[in-house]
């Protein structure tokens, strides 16, 4: 990592300006997602502003569902530098994509959600049970409904 501007500070004040505790900013670099992390002279880790936006990142790869493994991946190529650019960006993308899959994913469940909702506010509001609402598959079509069971012996 390139060097920090601004006066360096210990992992008590990273933690209150990242809003992590610090056993999880030790956790993220026993993992190997915090890079360049120095010591002083008494042998205690000193952080700069890189490290606030490095955790941020993290953080929200994380978030994303981003694994552990390439989270790893990732910090690994950053600190391989200017020649592993394009490889960290077609990392970033790949991801975005599986990103992307997961909000319309979750868009449809939570249309499912809404739609049941409206569905026993329906119900509450004049008494009487709405029709089924149609559940949808993820091409976007109506559910086959369920097939009737036939009796052995017919």
């Amino acid at each position: 990592m390139p060097a920090d501007h601004g006066a360096p500070f210990l992992i008590g004040e990273l933690a209150a300006r990242t809003g992590r505790t610090v056993h999880a900013i030790r956790w993220y670099e026993s993992q190997g997602l915090v890079p360049g992390v120095a010591r002083d002279a008494g042998g205690r880790r000193v952080y700069g502003e890189l490290h606030v936006g490095w955790l941020d990142l993290m953080d929200r790869l994380r978030r994303t569902g981003m694994s552990i493994a390439e989270m790893r991946d990732y910090t690994a190529l950053a600190m391989q530098g200017k020649a592993t650019l394009r490889q960290r960006r077609d990392l970033l993308e790949a991801h975005r994509a599986r990103v992307h899959q997961t909000i319309a994913d979750w868009q449809q469940a939570l249309s499912l959600v809404d739609r049941k909702i409206d569905f026993y506010d329906a119900w509450m509001a004049d008494g009487r049970r709405p029709p089924l609402i149609p559940v949808e598959t993820p091409q976007g079509l109506p559910a086959a409904p369920p097939k009737k069971q036939r009796k052995p012996g017919r």
